[in-house]
C-alpha cells in the first residue's frame, strides 16, 4: 500500500471490555481543512483497532492520549477505527469519536 505525498499513517490497538454488536459501518463528519471524518465498522476479535491518515505530521504522542482516553469512556471491541484527519484539533477528533459513538446501535455503546 503507498502512502500519499505528506500523510502520516498511524496504528493503534486498545483492548476491548465491552465486545461490539455486528453493525453497519458509521461515517461522521468531514475531510476539509481542520476537520476529519471518522469510520466505526466491525471487526474480528475483541480489540479496537485504529487506523489515522493525518496531514499532520509528527503529533503521535497527542493522537495516543486523546485515544486512550476516548478508549477510557468508550472501551469497545471488536471494532475498527478509520479516520483521515485535516489538522483537526484534538477537541474535534473527541467530538466526531463521540458522534460516531453514538450513531451504534444501543447495545454497543
Amino acid at each position: 500500500m503507498s502512502i500519499p505525498a505528506g500523510l502520516e499513517i498511524l496504528d493503534f490497538s486498545f483492548p476491548g471490555q465491552r465486545i461490539a454488536d455486528t453493525f453497519a459501518p458509521v461515517l461522521v463528519g468531514v475531510v476539509g481543512s481542520g476537520n476529519l471524518e471518522v469510520m466505526l465498522e466491525s471487526a474480528a476479535g475483541d480489540d479496537c483497532t485504529v487506523r489515522i491518515e493525518t496531514s499532520a505530521r509528527g503529533f503521535e504522542p497527542i493522537w495516543r492520549a486523546v485515544l486512550a482516553d476516548f478508549h477510557e469512556r468508550h472501551p469497545l471491541g471488536g471494532i475498527r477505527i478509520s479516520i483521515n484527519d485535516m489538522g483537526a484539533t484534538p477537541a474535534v477528533v473527541g467530538l466526531r469519536l463521540g458522534q460516531a459513538v453514538a450513531e451504534l446501535p444501543e447495545a454497543s455503546s
